[in-house]
């Protein structure tokens, strides 16, 4: 084999592979939270007077914050977590989950698809 068509062959596995790659570290079956994940579980923070602080599973890139104002009116609200990352997810927070984050408890809630994939985001208080 010359150099020529090593060169094309290694190109070609590296277009097929990267995709995939990507596809696999985006996967929304892995869980790189901090702290775990789940409904209602214990947050060590105060949602009211500090805000809150969140992890999202499979990140690269992605960012959300909800602020102390947003737990203290409690209204549905979506946000959009796209972040440094080269496409956008969204997620919405219900005033159930509000409630929860009152009571000082972290709650989980799943992205929009964007890219082909989903995230899982667990929002605890600060």
């Amino acid at each position: 084999m010359n150099r020529k068509t090593f060169i094309q062959k290694a190109l070609g596995a590296l277009l097929v592979a990267l995709p995939a790659y990507a596809a696999i570290s985006c996967s929304s079956s892995s869980n790189d939270s901090e702290n775990g994940g789940g409904n209602g579980g214990d947050s060590q923070g105060n949602c009211l007077q500090n805000g809150t602080s969140s992890s999202i599973t499979s990140n690269h890139g992605h960012s959300l914050t909800v602020s102390k104002e947003d737990v203290s009116a409690g209204v549905e609200k979506t946000y959009d977590i796209t972040g440094s990352s080269g496409h956008s997810h969204s997620v919405t927070v219900t005033s159930g989950n509000f409630t929860t984050l009152k009571n000082n408890q972290q709650v989980s809630v799943t992205s929009t698809s964007g890219d082909g994939h989903t995230h899982s985001v667990t929002i605890r208080c600060a």
